[in-house]
């Protein structure tokens, strides 16, 4: 019988976290996820050069750092010792310099270098908390950078956030990155969340000298998934060394103008309600 008492209760206790999170989240205007099936394809850079092209653009953003065990976007987005502070009972997002604010677990832990060692539900639970229990007060836009893959975490986000408006999928042009990425679009699809495009990092090298574009992982992998899919083909970022970690000169011309093209075609979209 007891044990019977203590499900209910957990029963009653997610079902009233459900409520908050729906409660937190309905203040936030635009919920987008950035997604891939493959680990190391660059993703974090793309969720943080999106957070930045939005704040330049007069958006109020903020980045939800999803990736339990490899919380890299506070080191990314150039967090410095970060002040926790409170709004009544709920936690702020912390300020960056790139204009964006972030939220990440990495904030909870006793050093930067502390590994998460949890299983599934400790893991989702901490997810769900975050959602429940942070201030999104006066967000425009939610960026959350997803780890790779189609297990808890991912899953957890795309079930507990109410109204995403869409998900971002990010590839490699490697033949194994399409194949994981694939599954990653399926799990999307099966879920019934729009997906909002593709885009292809580290599609080329371009020669500062003379312009020419190196295919360094082969050529047109998410161009091929767009095709396969039916969906939009939002853009393809070249390879930049330095462009990801805590450096802080700002990435070339080509990143830039690339960024400022998927950035046109993501607001479009918001804009028009869905509409492509």
């Amino acid at each position: 019988m007891r044990c019977i008492m203590t499900e209910d209760a957990q029963k009653l206790a997610i079902m009233e976290q459900d409520v908050k999170i729906v409660r937190a989240l309905s203040k936030i205007k635009h919920k987008i996820v950035v997604m891939s099936g493959k680990g190391g394809v660059g993703k974090s850079t793309v969720t943080v050069k999106l957070a930045e092209e939005f704040s330049r653009n007069g958006y109020s953003v903020c980045v939800l750092d999803a990736d339990v065990h490899g919380p890299d976007i506070p080191k990314m987005m150039r967090v410095r010792e970060p002040e926790i502070t409170l709004t009544g009972n709920l936690i702020n997002p912390i300020p960056t310099p790139v204009g964006a604010t972030v939220m990440s677990i990495e904030f909870f832990l006793p050093s930067e270098d502390t590994p998460v060692i949890w299983r599934g539900p400790k893991k989702t639970g901490a997810i769900r908390q975050l959602l429940a229990d942070v201030n999104w007060e006066g967000i425009d836009v939610l960026i959350v950078d997803n780890p790779p893959g189609t297990g808890d975490e991912p899953l957890t986000v795309l079930q507990s956030i109410p109204g995403i408006d869409g998900v971002v999928i990010v590839t490699t042009p490697q033949e194994v990155s399409i194949h994981d990425v694939e599954k990653c679009i399926n799990m999307v699809n099966h879920l019934k969340i729009p997906v909002l495009g593709i885009i292809e990092n580290m599609s080329y090298l371009q020669c500062p000298e003379c312009g020419k574009k190196v295919f360094l992982f082969g050529k047109d992998g998410g161009k091929y998934l767009a095709d396969k899919f039916d969906l939009q083909f939002l853009g393809e970022i070249p390879f930049e060394t330095g462009i990801s970690g805590d450096n802080e000169s700002s990435a070339s011309s080509y990143i830039n103008n690339e960024m400022v093209k998927i950035f046109n075609k993501l607001a479009k979209y918001l804009k028009d309600g869905g509409a492509n």
